[in-house]
């Protein structure tokens, strides 16, 4: 079965940092285009940053500069690391797998930011 298994969320001040993971399995990992995406209460689900199966990266405008997007195929792992962090950064964080004939969905991991 599929699994996308998320770690690293939590509450961190303003202006402070924070990486996220993604395990993937059951899947051909490096097969597949990565991303995450995040949702605040009454808010839709917007990308925060992608990675496709070849390495090539894009990030919102909202984070530019800020986060960073990376992946280890060898660990079957997707990376959002997160600095300069700020209150509006708080959101659900959902890691996000795209294949050539499905996709699939973490469980999500919440990101406070206090400022």
């Amino acid at each position: 079965q599929v699994q996308l298994v998320e770690s690293g969320g939590g509450l961190v001040q303003a202006g402070g940092s924070l990486r996220l993971s993604c395990a993937a399995s059951g899947i051909i990992f490096s097969a597949h285009n990565m991303a995450w995406y995040r949702q605040a209460p009454g808010k839709q689900r917007d990308l925060v940053a992608e990675i496709t199966s070849g390495g090539s990266t894009n990030a919102a405008d909202s984070v530019k500069g800020r986060f960073t997007i990376s992946r280890d195929n060898a660990k079957n792992t997707v990376y959002l690391q997160m600095n300069s962090l700020k209150p509006e950064d708080t959101a659900v964080y959902y890691c996000y797998a795209r294949g050539s004939v499905r996709n699939y969905w973490g469980q999500g991991t919440q990101v406070t930011v206090s400022s």
